[in-house]
C-alpha cells in the first residue's frame, strides 16, 4: 500500500520534498474528478488530504470520502477542535477531555 497526497502545488510541495511520489495536484475546478481518481486506485492506502480542499466537495461526497476506510483519507489542516474530533474518531477516545468536562 501507498500514501498519496491530494491538493493544490503549493499544499502537495512538502509531501513531494519528503518523498511521496503518488501526488494528486488540483484546484478547486477539478478537486471531485481528481481525488475520486485517487480513491479507486487499489494500491493507495492512505489519502493525505487539505481540509480545506474538501470545502469544495459536495457535502454527501465529502462525507463518503472521509467515512472510507479504503484508502483512509486524513485530511491535514485545520483547527485543534478538528484535530481533536480526529483522534477521537480514529481511536475511540476523547484524549482532551479533562476531568471538569
Amino acid at each position: 500500500m501507498e500514501i498519496a497526497v491530494v491538493g493544490s502545488e503549493e499544499f502537495v510541495l512538502g509531501f513531494r520534498l519528503a518523498g511521496l511520489k503518488r501526488v494528486f495536484v488540483a484546484d478547486e475546478n477539478n478537486y471531485q474528478s481528481v481525488i475520486v481518481t485517487a480513491m479507486s486506485d487499489a494500491n493507495i492506502g492512505i489519502l493525505a488530504v487539505d481540509a480545506v480542499d474538501l470545502n469544495y466537495l459536495p457535502q454527501n461526497v465529502r462525507t463518503k470520502i472521509l467515512d472510507s476506510i479504503q484508502p483512509v483519507v486524513v485530511p491535514v489542516g485545520g483547527d485543534e477542535s478538528d484535530l481533536r474530533e480526529k483522534v477521537k474518531r480514529a481511536i475511540g477516545v476523547d484524549l482532551y477531555k479533562t476531568e471538569d468536562e
